[in-house]
């Protein structure tokens, strides 16, 4: 079962909800959960948890390297380049490795056979354990543009050999890029939002993401519940969408998490909770 937890905007708790669905796993489960931090720019799931890092490599992108002692300069690879990441101008070609995103295209239609690949490294990705906890995480070099790359490397190198039958996916904040290829790979997906106008707005659009264009199932958790009004609530009763929690607004959640405390190892009275959200999630799930 894999659970991939977003949310429409920043801030709404996201990762404090992953991380507690990881926690509640290894206490409920015989084996232990994997929590795949897939928030490569802001990789933070391992703030809470005391990881000790036993595997990491450097992922990048494959970019064209150009032989120009073969380069007729016919500028077929720059026509096939929908993200201009290569152009020809006389006698040069140049290659823009941070627009790249490694389809090949340059390559297959060149006549002359005369570009190759190399790796652009544009970030790195990471695994280790607390005990209890399997984690692993990407982490995108600071000054690259896209990190949808380092997000495909981690899902592609801990998914198949989690040896888990529980995977928590901390996705990005949004709907751009890096969410839909952190989520398409998961059975459920978990949308945290918050009782305001914003996050109302954000749920909406996060929605019409995951089910509307990905069919993929979802619940809906509301954090910071009592701030704001029952908008939140009434567009999930309206549009059929399962609340699986509302977590109250309190001050005490807020002093833990600055001070780097798991929700569940601060205020262990939220494990039930969290417990009954993992038993709504595998039965729909089954189903």
């Amino acid at each position: 079962m894999v659970i991939a937890v977003a949310s429409g905007k920043g801030g709404t708790g996201k990762t404090t909800v992953a991380v507690s669905l990881a926690i509640a796993a290894a206490d409920q489960f015989f084996e232990k959960p994997l929590l795949l931090d897939c928030d490569v720019e802001e990789p933070n799931s391992g703030l809470f948890l005391d990881i000790d890092y036993t595997s990491g490599r450097d992922t990048g992108v494959p970019v064209p390297e150009v032989n120009l002692e073969k380069c007729t300069y016919c500028g077929r690879c720059s026509e096939v380049c929908v993200w201009n990441a290569i152009a020809v101008a006389g006698k040069k070609v140049l290659v823009f490795r941070d627009l790249c995103h490694g389809c090949g295209s340059c390559g297959l239609v060149c006549p002359e056979d005369a570009i190759s690949e190399i790796t652009h490294v544009t970030g790195r990705i990471e695994g280790g354990t607390d005990g209890s906890i399997n984690f692993a995480r990407g982490i995108l070099n600071v000054g690259q543009a896209m990190p949808v790359p380092v997000i495909s490397s981690l899902l592609n190198e801990y998914l198949p050999q989690s040896g888990s039958s529980t995977v928590i996916i901390d996705s990005s904040p949004g709907t751009s890029c890096p969410v839909v290829e952190a989520v398409s790979r998961s059975d459920y997906v978990v949308l945290v939002t918050e009782p305001t106008p914003f996050g109302l707005h954000d749920l909406k659009a996060a929605v019409d993401v995951v089910v509307n264009q990905l069919n993929i199932p979802v619940g809906v958790i509301i954090n910071r519940d009592g701030i704001g009004n029952s908008d939140v609530e009434k567009y999930c009763h309206m549009e059929n969408l399962p609340i699986l929690a509302k977590i109250p607004m309190d001050r005490r959640i807020a002093e833990m998490l600055s001070n780097g405390i798991p929700l569940l190892s601060g205020l262990p009275e939220y494990k039930e909770l969290f417990l009954n959200i993992l038993a709504a999630v595998r039965e729909k799930v089954q189903q």
